[in-house]
């Protein structure tokens, strides 16, 4: 859905980049920084959460504190691509926790997944046990992460 068409103007716009920056702040904290009182600025995010432009809170992790040295983004092609097959692949896709991410993609792939790992080989286990096991694989090409050079965190809105 097109952002204009649900009416946003510039102080909502700049909520959302405050917010991008950083979710923790507080009411007061964010209403100052948006140049708004208070309660209009919440009822304002309060909007934007019920329109569904703002779909969550979260945690930016490191998973390489937590012991997963290994990140690889995975791109899969599937032999089947009707509906059927697309959603039983993303049903069993979602339920590991090693996949950070998935998204359907366009292109020479279907679909690209970010997957932790400990170490080399419980990646390589954890492939040939579940992502090679899924039926209606039909190409896996691995792309390992070196080194992350921006995070994802969205741009800033402030002239869409």
């Amino acid at each position: 859905m097109n952002v204009s068409k649900l009416k946003v103007d510039a102080f909502d716009k700049i909520i959302l980049s405050e917010l991008q920056k950083d979710a923790r702040l507080s009411s007061a904290e964010l209403a100052e920084r948006v140049s708004l009182s208070t309660s209009p600025c919440w009822r304002r995010v309060k909007r934007l959460e019920d329109l569904k432009i703002i779909q969550g809170y979260h945690a930016r992790i490191d998973y390489e504190k937590l012991g997963y040295t290994i990140s690889a983004i995975v791109q899969i092609t599937l032999s089947e691509k009707d509906i059927v097959h697309m959603d039983a692949f993303e049903r069993v896709v979602i339920s590991f926790e090693e996949v950070v991410t998935c998204q359907c993609i366009s292109g020479a792939y279907d679909y690209q997944l970010t997957i932790i790992a400990r170490d080399l080989n419980s990646f390589a286990e954890f492939m040939r046990r579940n992502i090679n096991a899924i039926v209606g694989v039909k190409d896996v090409c691995t792309s390992f992460i070196m080194r992350e050079v921006k995070a994802a965190v969205p741009a800033s809105i402030h002239n869409a």
